[in-house]
């Protein structure tokens, strides 16, 4: 009898490992996205791009997650062509997501699935910063491509898709909401675990995109499209209030509008308008430096009551950042002189700020996913007499309860900018030891991108108006 208990037993708690591992690699089953991204980012960490490529998983945290890793690294090494192509196949993933009316359907049943075992079973959603950078990424693959018109349809694109990424979030959280209540999770008890959360809050920098703000700006300038430039330099402006180069940017854009009273209200913070000599032309420098933070496992206690009116204490994983400082711009040499780029995003307290939206949903999701797994152990272990049951489904319930750490990893920590008028003609840049010549031309924009990791810089340029 107790023989036959023991098989009943193991073929239970075996059908729980196969319903997780039929859904989900087992990379994803027992350890976090952070983990098994680890490798690979050390690699971006030392600008070794290429070798960071080799190192992807594979596909853990599914298609459109992929996509932007491999896009991100892809445009790092200056594989222009294959990053556009697989940011092209996460997005056409998220767009004909958007369109199916069974999506929520869809979804529900992915977390059905998710309930016995982590979050990582649910189909990865982007958060609004990630999607931005999809966008803002694919625009730059047609600027190097001279494609200026592509590249403003990705900027117009951004901004719709960050809009409808918020809607679903706020479904999201209010849907979960209704879960705590159905399943007894108590407002306060839920405030107390929170409130152990390591989330200081965020700032107006650190959930809008000031990257993205003004670099759609400087397209819509370049397109003349005088009203979407100040509307957007505006933005950017907002965000980083200390960065005197988008203040120029919009008294630039003032004057030539003739918006007076604007133009004084700038010019009393920000110091006079200088008009630009004839024979200057403006070089913008857009700086990206070192890897974005990944998210790390933190578990915490919680304590409630359960279904039969007994205490419950229970243990939930919860991602978080645990080190969100941020490393100032690094100078760069133009013609000589040393030029220190202002600090225009910061992509790491982006992640942050985003996370912390959705920890109170995250957090729900993982109390009920606990409590269910508890009731699943008790009710496997009444019709087991040897204990057996009991103690399987225990180790199941310990490996398989991860943090959902899964985010865009490849990503900048941080952006600066740098921006002035110079004379016409041809002019050095020396970054990090490497040289790069461009060259100005008078009352044009001459744009130039870099990236930088380790000793390793990705630089691009181009003359706006001539794309």
């Amino acid at each position: 009898m107790q023989k036959t208990s023991f098989f009943r037993a193991l073929a239970c708690v075996s059908l729980l490992f196969t319903s997780g591992c039929t859904t989900l690699s087992a990379s994803g089953l027992f350890s976090h996205y952070s983990e098994v991204m680890g490798n690979s980012r050390q690699h971006v960490e030392m600008g070794e791009y290429d070798l960071a490529l080799e190192n992807l998983p594979n596909s853990p945290a599914g298609e459109v997650l992929d996509g932007f890793e491999r896009g991100r690294l892809e445009l790092l090494a200056g594989k222009n062509a294959d990053s556009q192509n697989s940011f092209e196949i996460s997005d056409a993933i998220l767009v004909e997501n958007s369109k199916q009316a069974m999506l929520r359907l869809s979804s529900g049943m992915n977390q059905a699935g998710s309930l016995l075992v982590n979050d990582s079973l649910i189909d990865y959603q982007p958060s609004d910063y990630e999607l931005g950078f999809l966008h803002l990424y694919r625009s730059l693959n047609f600027l190097a491509q001279k494609d200026l018109t592509g590249a403003l349809v990705e900027v117009r694109r951004a901004n719709k898709v960050q809009e409808n990424a918020r809607k679903i979030r706020e479904e999201e959280l209010t849907e979960a909401e209704s879960e705590a209540t159905e399943n007894g999770i108590d407002n306060q008890n839920l405030g107390v675990l929170l409130s152990r959360y390591p989330n200081a809050g965020a700032k107006l920098s650190e959930v809008q995109n000031g990257y993205l703000f003004y670099y759609s700006a400087l397209l819509y300038e370049a397109e003349g499209n005088l009203n979407d430039a100040f509307i957007d330099y505006s933005r950017a402006l907002a965000v980083a209030p200390k960065n005197v180069h988008i203040a120029d940017a919009l008294k630039r854009i003032a004057r030539k509008q003739g918006r007076g009273s604007d133009l004084r209200s700038l010019e009393a913070k920000y110091g006079k308008f200088k008009k630009p000599g004839k024979d200057k032309g403006q070089v913008v420098i857009l700086s990206e430096q070192n890897v974005v933070q990944s998210k790390k496992a933190l578990r915490l206690p919680f304590s409630m009551w359960d279904e039969n009116g007994q205490p419950a204490n229970i243990t939930v994983s919860l991602p978080y950042y645990p080190d969100l400082s941020v490393t100032p711009p690094r100078s760069i040499m133009l013609d000589g002189q040393s030029e220190k780029p202002l600090l225009l995003t910061n992509v790491s307290g982006m992640a942050n700020a985003a996370l912390g939206e959705q920890i109170t949903s995250i957090a729900i999701r993982q109390i009920v996913r606990v409590l269910a797994k508890d009731r699943l152990r008790r009710e496997i272990s009444s019709h087991d007499t040897s204990g057996v049951a009991n103690l399987l489904a225990n180790v199941y319930n310990t490996v398989t309860e991860q943090a959902d750490t899964r985010s865009w990893q490849t990503l900048p920590d941080s952006v600066g900018l740098f921006s002035d008028y110079i004379d016409a003609g041809k002019h050095n840049l020396d970054i990090g030891g490497q040289t790069v010549n461009i060259e100005v031309k008078p009352g044009r924009t001459t744009l130039v991108w870099l990236s930088r990791q380790g000793q390793n810089v990705v630089h691009w340029y181009g003359i706006l108006g001539e794309l």
